[in-house]
């Protein structure tokens, strides 16, 4: 297992590697580039130079795009000096070659620079936003468990019951629903849109979270997150309560369950004494896997309907803003955070069921 892990660790290198290399290989054909967005606000602004490090137009310290500093250039534009210093501060003067294998190596150290449009580096961003996008995932995986594990088991108790079929409708419905739309949906019912105003519409906290007792902080973070919450684990419950139902009904049928009926055991210690324990081992080694998709499948839009500051919507905005170090860096992030949780969940497929070995498969 020692090499195994090994494997997949040297492997995370190469896979990152190409992750970014396609990424970064794409955004060199994509137009509205920093240097362009700059440009544009400029121009949106009535021409409006900001200075770098003086009135003059020289070479300077950090672009600032608001505030003072302001020289009016007429209708002439800007002059090709003051562009040549921008692509200079921002790197794109060299090859792209050369900044591709830099960023690289800064992220390796993982050192992701500084942001382009926001005073911060994008680690501090990175630290700032992760919480929020990890408390989503972690909050709406576990309450897909809590919500699909009783209910598959009843599901395959009484499998072909009106119950199943009904139950089996619903969920069918659930996973065609898209996040976002039951999202916009809550809101419409329970958020003040048209009905009732039972949860607050955006953020994370209230304004007066830091004057409240503990009680009432947990309290309100609970208030706050419900909806989010609710919005993201409707496709993964859909999707584990049938994983739970099927691992259920080919454990029943085996012979090791029809023996202990016929020694007389009551139907409650069969199902909770011998096929729980069996049937549960695939549904407990896929957490890991089912948080991943949540973490990464809506969060996007799940964060910016509710106005939640994560990383989804950090890298949105950073894709529209072009700015490149955020949007590279979260990736990275996003990417590395995949893999790692990836080979937690095989290593937990290993821990609930020691019959697995990765090892004799050669990785």
């Amino acid at each position: 297992m020692g090499a195994y892990i090994l494997r997949r660790l040297l492997l995370m290198i190469p896979t990152l590697f190409g992750i970014m290399l396609i990424n970064f290989v794409l955004t060199q054909f994509v137009p509205g580039g920093p240097i362009e967005q700059i440009i544009a606000r400029m121009e949106g602004q009535g021409d409006v130079f900001q200075n770098i490090s003086g009135g003059d137009g020289s070479s300077g310290a950090d672009v600032d795009l608001g505030g003072g500093g302001e020289k009016y250039l007429g209708a002439r534009g800007l002059p090709p000096e003051f562009i040549a210093d921008l692509e200079k501060q921002f790197g794109f003067d060299k090859p792209p070659t050369e900044r591709f294998l830099k960023m690289m190596g800064d992220y390796l150290r993982f050192d992701f620079g500084n942001s382009y449009f926001r005073s911060i580096s994008v680690i501090d961003l990175v630290k700032e936003k992760l919480p929020v996008s990890i408390t989503l995932g972690l909050w709406s995986t576990l309450l897909a468990y809590l919500i699909s594990i009783p209910l598959g088991i009843r599901k395959a108790v009484r499998d072909g019951t009106p119950f199943d079929t009904w139950t089996s409708g619903a969920i069918i419905v659930g996973y065609a629903i898209p996040s976002f739309l039951f999202a916009v949906l809550l809101i419409v019912l329970f958020a003040g849109g048209s009905f009732w105003r039972i949860f607050p519409l955006r953020g994370l906290t209230s304004d007066n979270w830091e004057s409240l007792t503990m009680i009432g902080k947990i309290t309100d973070y609970f208030w706050h997150i419900t909806l989010p919450v609710v919005a993201t684990t409707i496709s993964a419950f859909a999707t584990l309560t049938l994983l739970t139902k099927n691992s259920f009904l080919d454990e029943i049928g085996k012979q090791y369950v029809l023996t202990a009926k016929a020694k007389g055991l009551t139907e409650g210690r069969v199902l909770y004494g011998h096929v729980f324990r069996n049937a549960m081992l695939i549904v407990i080694a896929g957490f890991p896997g089912l948080f991943l998709s949540v973490l990464f499948g809506g969060g996007v839009l799940i964060e910016t309907i509710f106005s939640l500051d994560g990383l989804g919507r950090l890298g949105y905005e950073a894709a529209v803003a072009r700015d490149y170090p955020v949007v590279f860096g979260t990736l990275y992030v996003f990417g590395l955070l995949g893999l790692v949780i990836t080979l937690l969940s095989d290593l937990t497929y290993v821990l609930v069921d020691p019959r697995i070995d990765f090892e004799s498969r050669g990785g």
